[in-house]
């Protein structure tokens, strides 16, 4: 799409407090997002009466999880109302700040003061009261419908906004549109964030012949990371594509970067060999000596592959700025654009959307800014959504894993265990966080993001892990489950890996190892939902070696999972999966359908984790511009799934990651059985599992 040539030059590394771009000033300290939990006194602003309809201000941003679905059944229960006359809207920053949607929080923090506060009104309307405001006092929950199951709890009910979506209704970014808007797009530099680049010239003669052409914007926003980009305008948008080619840009980029090989960067074998990894996620002691199980798992740099490229409308009346953004923290992108254009929070206004996919990689301000810049140079409003190249290139990214992780057994049992695990920032991202700030969280609280998942639910002994996160010249940040995939699939894999070292059964060694009952509780439903103990855990079906793996974890603590996997190994070595079972525990379910989708699309996650997940980079940049060089499961790599959920008395956690913690590891592992390799290097490649390699006892990277 852009051309490239570029100039280099050297220059000197320092701390650079102000960029300047086509005469603005932007500041380098970033805008930290803030995480207010709710309480009753937020909630009662979400629910409200009016000419006898309830408006449901949706405290969440709605981004396939259907949230919006969830929060409506526990309102219409608790006010005893019609779906028909619950009427929710999507929210804006004009109201008081809101946690971002991450970390699948939504239904356990959000669901009970959402009921508390529409039991409040219920009972005011109940009292005959019409206006005013009703003030909430905390009831004891098993005084709470919704917590009684019953009305709309635990019901299958109709999809809010489903009927919007089948009959196009503007509801995402992407399909928003103002009167007089324009289309606009910021050209980058075809090199790494990390490296400071800029626009040097370009065709402006040429981009002005094309039809739909409108302007060129020097000062086309903040950089992104230290990119600094050029903006053009057009009046349709398909004309950006032209235009863009048209200009054919020369850029000047101060590079290369110094860790271009990210492979050698992150290899944990040359860290430990230097030293021990700096923060703990379990601080045993293994006794020195010799392990049964030595694995080193390498798992790649990942996209989140989000099927909405995301977007956002821009206008400016005067000083005030409004916004239409698929964001999952709006509050955060107002603030953000407040900063950067020297404006009051009050004189930005950011309206949520539905947003096609983000599992985390929409927590920052992109497309936002340069849609705000796009708009006060062309006095209009603009729309800017970003194509498939341009989210490879310049979104953040899972980051790259390199794990050792060592098991010695006495007999069934495992006595000692040690984890390493080299990798890159994900809480503290670098698209967010300048190298000197990263520097000090680094020293201070390493980063929860690559922990989460390394401290495994199992009773293990003398269990040690131990991380370290390194800064690379591709932006690494928040994806599904943020570690808890990567870890669960290199831990799992240990875990597995013992259990055959021992001679035992996979599922029971790992119930000898476990004492959370809710876990163990999901282990057996899956193995009595697959028929573990009636299946052979490898056998042949004609020419194809068939082997069935198992996994299961916590997620955060508070979700349980545990899946079952049999895949089929062709003879060229090309991996198959046949079949999925998942069981799942996340206490009280609101709505089971949207439940088992969630774990479904979980599940698809780590098809892709194990089979397809890889981005190319080359001299530090992501080179993939469409899924054909970055490919992601299709329909027809679908296996036959099949989803259970246990249904308990405790509170409702999350759904939205949890099955990321066993799904990778279960097909992993049904590999290992099919083939008796041990995959240890991820998306597996076909000819590592082809018939002849069969009598191989493992694979290990060289």
């Amino acid at each position: 799409m852009m051309n490239r040539r570029t100039f280099l030059k050297a220059s000197a590394a320092g701390l650079v407090a102000l960029i300047g771009g086509g005469g603005a000033l932007y500041s380098q300290v970033p805008v930290i997002p803030k995480r207010p939990n709710p309480d009753l006194e937020d909630a009662a602003g979400w629910i409200s009466y009016h000419d006898g309809l309830y408006r449901l201000v949706l405290p969440r941003i709605e981004m396939g999880q259907n949230i919006a679905t969830a929060m409506k059944q526990i309102a219409c229960t608790e006010l005893d109302a019609s779906w028909e006359d619950v009427v929710l809207e999507l929210h804006d920053t004009a109201r008081p700040g809101l946690k971002p949607t991450v970390g699948s929080e939504s239904v356990q923090l959000f669901s009970e003061p959402l009921a508390q506060a529409c039991a409040a009104l219920r009972d005011a309307i109940k009292d005959g009261r019409r206006v005013g405001e009703v003030a909430v006092e905390a009831r004891p929950r098993d005084q709470l419908r919704f917590a009684q199951i019953v009305g709309l709890i635990g019901a299958r009910s109709e999809m809010e906004q489903g009927r919007a979506i089948v009959t196009g209704r503007p509801l995402y970014a992407a399909d928003m549109s103002r009167p007089d808007q324009l289309y606009g797009r910021v050209l980058r530099a075809p090199a790494s964030l990390e490296i400071a680049s800029r626009p040097l010239r370009w065709n402006r003669g040429a981009a002005e012949d094309v039809p739909g052409f409108v302007r060129i914007v020097e000062d086309a926003g903040p950089p992104l990371g230290q990119s600094q980009g050029l903006g053009i305008l057009a009046s349709r948008p398909g004309a950006l594509d032209l235009i863009a080619e048209a200009l054919d840009v020369d850029w000047e980029i101060d590079g290369p970067h110094d860790r271009t090989d990210i492979q050698a960067a992150l290899d944990v074998d040359q860290h430990l060999a230097k030293k021990d990894l700096p923060h703990l996620a379990m601080a045993g002691e293994p006794e020195p000596g010799a392990f049964d199980v030595d694995l080193r798992i390498e798992i790649p740099l990942a996209a989140h592959a989000a099927i909405e490229p995301r977007a956002a409308i821009a206008a400016w009346d005067g000083e005030a700025l409004t916004l239409w953004a698929g964001n999952q923290d709006v509050f955060y992108v107002r603030d953000y654009l407040a900063h950067a254009f020297s404006l009051k929070a009050s004189q930005v206004r950011v309206q949520s959307c539905r947003v096609g996919g983000a599992f985390g990689g929409k927590v920052l301000c992109t497309v936002e800014a340069e849609a705000a810049a796009l708009a006060l140079a062309a006095k209009k409003p603009v729309k800017v959504q970003w194509t498939r190249a341009q989210e490879f290139a310049l979104g953040f990214h899972r980051p790259p894993s390199s794990h050792r992780v060592q098991v010695r057994l006495a007999g069934e049992r495992v006595t000692d265990w040690s984890h390493n695990q080299v990798s890159s920032h994900i809480m503290f991202t670098s698209a967010a966080l300048p190298a000197w700030m990263q520097r000090g969280t680094d020293l201070i609280v390493g980063d929860g993001g690559v922990e989460r998942g390394m401290a495994v639910p199992y009773q293990l002994g003398r269990a040690r892990a131990a991380y370290q996160a390194v800064r690379l010249p591709v932006h690494t940040g928040p994806w599904r489950g943020l570690g808890a995939g990567t870890n669960g699939l290199a831990t799992e894999s240990a875990i597995d890996e013992a259990a055959r070292r021992a001679s035992a059964d996979p599922l029971a060694f790992r119930l000898e190892h476990i004492d959370d009952p809710r876990l163990a509780g999901v282990l057996r439903d899956v193995g009595a939902q697959s028929q573990w103990d009636r299946s052979d855990q490898s056998f042949a079906r004609g020419d194809r070696r068939v082997g069935r793996g198992v996994a299961c974890g916590i997620y955060k603590g508070v979700s349980y999972a545990a899946t079952v996997a049999e895949v089929e190994v062709l003879p060229d070595g090309a991996v198959r999966v046949a079949r999925l079972w998942c069981s799942h525990d996340c206490g009280l379910v609101i709505n089971p359908d949207q439940v088992k989708a969630q774990c479904e699309g979980n599940l698809v996650w780590s098809l892709g984790m194990v089979l397809f997940d890889a981005l190319p980079v080359e001299e530090g940049r992501v080179t993939a511009e469409t899924f054909l060089e970055a490919p992601i499961p299709r329909i027809s790599d679908m296996p036959e799934v099949s989803v259970r959920l246990l249904h308990t008395d405790a509170p409702p956690t999350g759904a939205g990651e949890t099955v990321m913690v066993s799904g990778p590891g279960a097909i992993a592992n049904a590999v290992r059985a099919a083939t008796g390799l041990r995959p240890v290097r991820f998306p597996l490649v076909p000819e590592t599992f082809a018939a002849e390699s069969a009598s191989a006892a493992s694979v290990e990277p060289s």
